[in-house]
């Protein structure tokens, strides 16, 4: 899902522990917010994943939370 409000780019944690993406600390800790405004939670590990679009590829780091039963949140510059 791409949403034009996202600053980060997101993974939902459940795809990650079914899919055994590996994860990373992150350097500082911060909290995201739902569309909604509601505090969904600290994020405290990222995903490094390559994304490849057509002919573009690239490497992007996605936050790590609960994104009630959506895989990805693509953040849209």
């Amino acid at each position: 899902m791409v949403d034009f409000r996202c600053t980060h780019t997101g993974i939902d944690e459940q795809l990650v522990k079914d899919k055994r993406i590996q994860t990373k600390p992150v350097d500082f800790s911060f909290e995201i917010f739902n569309t909604d405004s509601i505090k969904n939670r600290e994020v405290i590990r990222i995903a490094q994943l390559k994304v490849e679009i057509n002919r573009h590829k690239e490497q992007i780091d996605d936050v790590v939370t609960d994104l009630n039963r959506t895989d990805m949140f693509l953040e849209h510059d």
